[in-house]
């Protein structure tokens, strides 16, 4: 069984906690496939703050005959990216993709390749930022349910590591836990994901900063409830006292709605609170 990539290891319970709460903003997002199978999706977010809209214009194309899969994107920073990807052309199992992109306000530039090499018990990946320059690289391993991994990021300018990260974990039938070590350890998180019963999912994860001794270790708590085919609700709640109610629903094939608040129980009579929509068209 092929491992998830290093920054998927612990999605079950990231999902838990950050997917389906728009928080603080209003979003849309709308997704057509053509005959041909291109793919076009724009996405628009306005802060409810700030008023501030973003949004950006993408396309995707797949030619699954000989693994080629190109995408190009336009947004409202004027930020145009373009990126092919080409998998198991070379070798099976390996994918390589080539992006770039350019600011046309600007000269802001990127060009990025990237190697993402997957077998069974095995997936690594490399990437090379050829004008920062900058090589980030990951390796995942896994042995019946047991999983290890390590990130690593140098600089080629300065010579130096900027950034190691690793995690260890094991993965059951129906639940996963994780011990992660952020910012060369200087960051420790605890997770622990479970699907309880069919239309139950929990989850909670713990925070230490070494760094920040005087914070203490933050704590959260998730959850998600199925109600039907077509709805759920999800909160969390931390030990900060932030509470977060998320209520999603599919009106009808290809339509879905989200709801969502973060409220400050410590500070229920102040403008402290945070409201947010998100709705999805999909055809």
């Amino acid at each position: 069984m092929i491992p998830p990539n290093y920054s998927d290891i612990c999605k079950p319970v990231n999902d838990l906690f950050s997917k389906d709460y728009p928080f603080g903003a209003l979003k849309l997002e709308v997704k057509t496939t053509t005959s041909n199978g291109v793919t076009f999706t724009v996405n628009g977010a306005q802060d409810i703050k700030s008023g501030a809209i973003i949004s950006e214009l993408k396309s995707k194309y797949s030619d699954k005959v000989n693994g080629l899969t190109f995408t190009e994107s336009w947004n409202t920073a004027n930020l145009v990216t373009g990126q092919v990807e080409i998998a198991n052309k070379f070798a099976r199992g390996l994918k390589v993709e080539l992006s770039g992109s350019s600011a046309l306000s600007s000269t802001k530039r990127a060009l990025r390749s990237k190697f993402d090499y997957q077998q069974d018990n095995l997936f690594a990946r490399v990437n090379v930022d050829a004008l920062s320059p900058s090589v980030t690289a990951d390796v995942t391993i896994s042995r019946e349910g047991a999983l290890a991994g390590a990130e690593l990021a140098y600089d080629l300018n300065s010579g130096a590591v900027t950034r190691t990260n690793s995690t260890i974990g094991y993965c059951g039938p129906d639940y996963q836990v994780t011990l992660q070590g952020n910012n060369s350890l200087n960051l420790i998180q605890l997770a622990f994901y479970q699907r309880v019963t069919k239309s139950v999912e929990a989850g909670a994860r713990a925070i230490y900063d070494y760094k920040n001794p005087e914070g203490g270790v933050s704590a959260e708590l998730g959850t998600k409830y199925i109600l039907d085919k077509d709805a759920y609700v999800k909160t969390k709640v931390d030990n900060a006292g932030r509470l977060g109610l998320s209520f999603t629903q599919v009106l009808r094939p290809g339509v879905k709605l989200s709801l969502a608040g973060l409220f400050d129980t410590t500070r229920l009579q102040e403008n402290a609170h945070k409201m947010g929509a998100a709705l999805t068209f999909e055809a």
